[in-house]
């Protein structure tokens, strides 16, 4: 509350002892004659003069630099304004702006981060060796001579340095060199190195994608997207690098691949090629780790391709389950040739004993009941002679034989004499098992109703496929595929390696093309190893039997409860791994 003048005031005011109260200020008029003239007066009346001048100062300054601020607001819109004595930062639409992408579950696989890049203004460069000499001190990884020439240009912008850290854009900020700028832009970065790099692809210095669903992003009009879900599932991604790499040690092998895909959907849940390649920073790598084997390589895959002869040979009704072939000797044919079982029996085979003994001789008899015309459009029908379409650009072309002749369709029905990719084998073998429909294999996550499907076969042959794959399993080649709770049906391979013009003994290609669980299979999956070796537990044999088939058990022990299936029966813990010299 205000306070009033009273006559205790007058009397200090008389005696010339000025009060500085709330009145005072209220009324700067008032004043005694008797003070005007006192020292103490003329002190105050100096000092309000002093404050008033530097309130008035004070507000001059807060305008100038609110209308600075404002200039820089509006300056935001258009180029900025260069600050000579120091380096600036400056957003370029140089690198293109890439969606996040995830893997199926919302991991994050590729995402963009926000890097600086250190950029000289020749013009405004005022002593080049100086700035050499500078940015050396706290870049020293720079070639001085190709800093000399870059700062020797005439005129414009010249980029130095590329994905600058925060320590060193720091350091060379605190520089303060003239002409010295940073221009802020867009790097790629992929938190789980090596793990997906084949799915995954990488992008060249301007951000664009060059391989892999990169490519597919910018060339699938994706770009404008915010996420990009895949169709990979990272947590089975990790488990099958991890097991191929643990296989392609063991055994010693050159590479090794493995494809996991929905049956139904045709949605590949995991994807490894090794030796990989670490998208963030690919060109460290060999051509030989870029190189996608499970997409991109072509092979002959061996007996595993007797599973599509077989089931075209059902299915068309010509060839009954419990049709007999004659496997006591080996078949000859044109040109002094013979085709030869590894495992001989040596005996009369029924259907279900030529495909778990993987009879070379059964099977080549058994497509020529059916006819080399007919074997063909059904493996055309299983989308095994053609390039796939997939959404990577790394797509393997099949290699088909000149003229299909009655020679190529026996070798062929063996898996000798065409070479396919393991997409494609995974993609027909999810055919064979789900009922019959073709799948198209996919790397993009597949959400809401499914398109409709083609039948490539009957209901009956899928279900006697599945049996007969199971047969191998249980009581054939494939027994150490087996896992307790999981039950496993597939098909060994074992194919020579075209050397030379011929095929060498020594150099083996082993796979195992398999679907779980047997009753209702949701998952196939493909593992291959190339020429791997024989070791003291396996008693020197190299063959599919003895490590693409355990393999096949140690991958689904640990991912089928990843993937949401129930175990039945006499169900084992995943930690109890597959061993590769089981039974």
């Amino acid at each position: 509350m205000a306070m009033g003048i009273t006559s205790k005031n007058h009397d200090k005011a008389s005696r010339g002892i000025p009060r500085l109260g709330y009145d005072m200020v209220a009324r700067p008029d008032f004043r005694t004659e008797a003070s005007a003239d006192l020292p103490e007066t003329r002190t105050l009346a100096r000092g309000r003069k002093r404050i008033g001048l530097a309130i008035a100062l004070f507000s001059v300054g807060f305008a100038v630099i609110g209308g600075k601020l404002l200039m820089l607001g509006a300056g935001s819109l258009t180029a900025p304004t260069q600050v000579a004595s120091a380096p600036r930062p400056m957003v370029t639409e140089g690198r293109v702006t890439r969606p996040n992408v995830v893997d199926r579950n919302g991991e994050v696989m590729a995402i963009d981060i926000m890097t600086a890049s250190l950029y000289a203004d020749i013009k405004d460069i005022q002593n080049r060796e100086e700035a050499v000499q500078a940015l050396r001190r706290v870049l020293p990884h720079l070639n001085e001579k190709t800093l000399r020439r870059r700062l020797s240009k005439a005129g414009g912008n010249v980029r130095l340095m590329r994905e600058l850290t925060p320590r060193q854009e720091y350091a060379v900020h605190n520089l303060g060199l003239p002409g010295i700028n940073f221009e802020k832009e867009f790097k790629r970065v992929y938190p789980n190195g090596t793990m997906a790099g084949h799915v995954l692809g990488y992008v060249n210095a301007n951000n664009e994608g060059v391989a892999g669903i990169e490519y597919h992003i910018d060339h699938g009009d994706l770009l404008a997207q915010e996420q990009v879900a895949v169709s990979v599932d990272m947590r089975v991604q990790h488990v099958l690098r991890d097991e191929l790499a643990q296989a392609m040690s063991t055994f010693s092998a050159k590479a090794a691949v493995g494809v996991v895909m929905d049956v139904t959907t045709g949605e590949v849940i995991g994807m490894s090629s090794l030796p990989d390649f670490d998208p963030n920073d690919p060109m460290a790598s060999e051509d030989n780790a870029r190189f996608s084997r499970a997409t991109l390589g072509v092979y002959e895959m061996g007996s595993t391709f007797k599973a599509f002869s077989v089931a075209a040979s059902l299915d068309s009704g010509l060839v009954q389950l419990g049709d007999r072939f004659d496997a006591r000797k080996p078949l000859k044919v044109a040109g002094g040739f013979s085709i030869r079982d590894f495992h001989a029996q040596k005996r009369e085979l029924s259907v279900s004993e030529v495909f778990m003994h993987s009879s070379n001789i059964g099977t080549a008899k058994m497509v020529m009941e059916l006819g080399r015309d007919r074997h063909r459009s059904f493996l055309s029908s299983l989308g095994l002679l053609e390039r796939p379409d997939i959404e990577l650009p790394e797509r393997g072309k099949p290699l088909l034989p000149a003229r299909w002749t009655d020679l190529s369709t026996m070798t062929i029905s063996y898996g000798h004499g065409i070479s396919v990719t393991p997409l494609q084998m995974t993609a027909a073998g999810a055919a064979i098992v789900n009922g019959g429909f073709k799948v198209s294999p996919t790397f993009v996550r597949q959400d809401g109703d499914l398109k409709e499907r083609k039948r490539v076969m009957s209901a009956q042959t899928s279900k006697s496929m599945r049996k007969l794959m199971r047969l191998v399993v249980a009581e054939g080649t494939g027994r150490r595929a087996d896992v307790a709770g999981y039950p496993v049906i597939g098909k060994t391979g074992t194919a020579e390696k075209a050397v030379g013009g011929g095929y060498s003994r020594k150099a083996l290609l082993t796979s195992f093309l398999s679907a779980f669980p047997a009753d209702n299979p949701r998952y196939a999956m493909l593992v291959m190893l190339d020429e791997p070796q024989g070791t003291k537990a396996t008693y020197n044999f190299a063959t599919a039997g003895w490590n693409a088939a355990p393999l096949t058990g140690r991958i689904v022990r640990r991912i089928a409860p990843m993937l949401g299936l129930k175990p039945e029966g006499n169900w084992q813990s995943p930690l109890q791994s597959v061993s590769y010299t089981q039974r």
